[in-house]
């Protein structure tokens, strides 16, 4: 029985090595399978770091160019302006008559006055309220009748060809002169300006419009219909967002116009408003606040087109980045 046990015991003793050199291969293989793998993988994961460290560089030196160029484009800006002040202050001080060209002082001094003490016609920010009320009705009404008009002509050929001379023919009629011919329909208020921002605005979007609508890729609207979408399905899915870049495209200028229709409107006949107020400059002699009304004018478009700017971006946030993309007039 010892011997037996012995034997057994030895057996397993020898089954003990046989086990332990076949399981050795396996653990070895593991191991050396698990060091082959960090051997290898060493290699690919610093590389791949190193990949991402490269791309995370150069994102920063283009980064860095991006605020560089910016410093460099501001800093161009404010010396031209710099210059273009100075010479004009130099010369109306030397060499021309202020009462007719006026100069950068005396217009800061009146813009100081209209923001400080007020305007002959009141408050600046009543004027400016008024204006701005009057632009921004004529631009609302103006760019909705021309988007829909233009998006439905077209899309509608003959509708398109029958209204084309009738159309032109409108266009062709001087606009600005309309202003008149509202203040005689809908009086001194704000009706006859928000009229004349809108006859400016809406032949402006309605052409881009109309051709971004005519622009939509035949092929994509064809392959629509074919996989059973409707005409509504067509003009909210493919259409309007093709036409979107053209309609934005126009709505920047638009506005500028719709600002001057509600200046001429407010210099034809107005009891409030920039138009009044650089109206009554005019009758003064006062070209400093001629020049002050201009610069309250500009910086309101300048925010409007900002304001335009960003939710461009926001819609066309779809569309691909294309190269100089960053340049803007």
């Amino acid at each position: 029985m010892p011997r037996k046990s012995v034997s057994s015991a030895s057996g397993s003793a020898g089954t003990g090595p046989a086990d332990a050199e076949a399981a050795s291969p396996d653990a070895f293989g593991a191991s050396g399978a698990a060091r082959i793998g960090a051997a290898g993988d060493a290699p690919a994961t610093s590389g791949a770091r190193h990949d991402d460290d490269a791309e995370a560089d150069i994102g920063r030196a283009a980064l860095r160019a991006r605020r560089v160029r910016r410093a460099q484009m501001w800093s161009l800006r404010a010396v031209l302006v710099a210059v273009w002040l100075g010479s004009w202050e130099l010369a109306a001080t030397h060499w021309i008559d202020p009462f007719f060209y006026s100069k950068p002082s005396l217009i800061w001094e009146r813009l100081v006055q209209w923001f400080t003490e007020g305007t002959s016609q009141g408050s600046i920010w009543e004027q400016i309220e008024v204006t701005l009320q009057e632009a921004a009705g004529g631009f609302v009404l103006g760019a909705v009748a021309g988007i829909v008009l233009g998006i439905l002509l077209g899309r509608a050929r003959m509708i398109a060809e029958v209204a084309a001379p009738f159309i032109k023919a409108a266009n062709a009629v001087p606009r600005i002169v309309l202003a008149s011919l509202f203040v005689i329909w809908f009086g001194l208020g704000l009706s006859s300006k928000i009229a004349t921002a809108f006859v400016l605005v809406f032949f402006a979007v309605f052409f881009n419009a109309f051709q971004g609508a005519r622009e939509v890729d035949r092929n994509l609207v064809d392959n629509a219909r074919i996989l059973g979408a409707g005409r509504l399905q067509i003009l909210t899915s493919i259409v309007v967002p093709s036409a979107t870049s053209w309609i934005l495209a126009s709505l920047h200028s638009a506005f500028g116009f719709a600002l001057i229709g509600a200046v001429v409107g407010e210099f034809t006949g107005a009891s409030k408003g920039l138009g009044l107020l650089i109206n009554r400059a005019q009758g003064t002699f006062d070209s400093a606040g001629i020049y002050a009304g201009m610069i309250v004018i500009t910086v309101i478009a300048l925010v409007a087109e900002s304001l335009l700017t960003l939710v461009e971006k926001r819609l066309l946030k779809w569309r691909p980045q294309v190269a100089h993309a960053d340049i803007k007039l």
